[in-house]
């Protein structure tokens, strides 16, 4: 297993993130699709993972309406101290008005019963699981910070944030001279690179770790899937309406992307699954890739990601068939951008520059 910083803390995760999404039971659209994995399941692949050298762990208090939690708590154990557990918090998990988003009130809540599910007294790394434009930015990161102080909390983080909210967020916590973030948690695929314009530049800018999650597109990546549907019988993808795919994805555009996949796998001897992780892992500012499994075949399938090291011509060939089109500013941006470098000398160019 590689290992990596996340962000500017002293504290290593490594670069495959076992997700827990499919742990336990049921609740709600994408939940009732992916979860309800028994306890028996569970225990398998978390000890699996943790033998293997996984020492991250990704959950969230709405996954199986609590049940992922819940499960983890349950086969944890021992092994707690070996692993940096995280969660996220902000979704609705009661009728309640103030059961849902990160008000101070509805923070604390999630957080003691986050804790009490996950049979622990802290979170490693507490995270807001979306934006929440009813509850301003000071408040948050106040009970936030409160958490943190009280050793409930050892770092916090952010998911689903635009890079404009991580930063304000970030300006805020340093006015404040209060926790800050120290990673963002961000939908990242060869077939959803939106990230790259905004997101990324801002998290390496900031210093922040980078999570991925859903690094094969819901499924789609995985070499499971043609032009003509499902090739394996039971896949998330193949189990769900037209309406309800997720994440949402260019489904043409990503078949071209499945093609240079099996043609790079059907070369070096690895499945299509590793070779998107693997592109994955080598792309600037990323710190480690959330894998939800079903199944030990392919949480080994997923761990081998690690030992890949995609040649140039792979990773620019994976990258043409990939990448999304110029957006304003950062066209203009890159318009005779390198005509800032004296002709001759070889300054390093930023690599997530526009």
């Amino acid at each position: 297993m590689q290992y990596a910083r996340l962000g500017t803390t002293g504290t290593f995760v490594s670069r495959i993130c076992l997700g827990a999404m499919t742990f336990g039971g049921s609740a709600g659209p994408v939940s009732d699709a992916i979860g309800r994995l028994e306890r028996s399941d569970v225990n398998a692949i978390v000890g699996a993972a943790i033998d293997a050298g996984v020492n991250f762990i990704d959950t969230a208090d709405v996954y199986g309406g609590g049940a992922s939690e819940s499960m983890l708590g349950e086969v944890l154990g021992m092994h707690r101290n070996d692993i940096v557990l995280a969660t996220k918090f902000s979704g609705r998990m009661g009728a309640g008005p103030n059961q849902v988003g990160q008000s101070r009130i509805h923070l604390i809540d999630a957080l003691d019963a986050s804790l009490k599910r996950l049979k622990t007294d802290r979170i490693d790394l507490y995270q807001l699981h979306n934006f929440d434009r009813f509850t301003s930015l000071e408040e948050v990161l106040g009970a936030l910070d409160d958490a943190v102080h009280a050793g409930k909390v050892r770092y916090i983080g952010c998911s689903n944030h635009a890079a404009w909210q991580i930063t304000k967020a970030l300006g805020i916590s340093g006015q404040l001279r209060i926790a800050r973030y120290v990673s963002m948690q961000a939908y990242y695929s060869l077939a959803g690179r939106d990230v790259e314009r905004e997101i990324v530049p801002a998290v390496m800018d900031q210093g922040m770790g980078l999570l991925c999650w859903s690094p094969l597109a819901g499924g789609l990546l995985s070499g499971k899937f043609d032009r003509h549907g499902a090739t394996e019988q039971g896949s998330r993808r193949a189990m769900r309406g037209a309406d309800a795919q997720f994440p949402p994805v260019d489904e043409d555009r990503a078949f071209e992307i499945i093609d240079v996949l099996r043609t790079i796998s059907g070369r070096i001897g690895a499945s299509p699954s590793q070779i998107a992780l693997a592109w994955l892992l080598a792309q600037p500012g990323v710190t480690s890739v959330i894998t939800g499994v079903k199944r030990h075949s392919q949480l080994v399938d997923n761990l081998g990601a690690v030992d890949i090291s995609l040649s140039d011509q792979d990773l620019a060939a994976l990258d043409e068939v990939s990448r999304t089109p110029p957006t304003y500013p950062g066209w203009i941006q890159s318009y005779r951008a390198k005509s800032r470098v004296p002709v001759g000398h070889a300054f390093p160019w930023p690599s997530w520059g526009p």
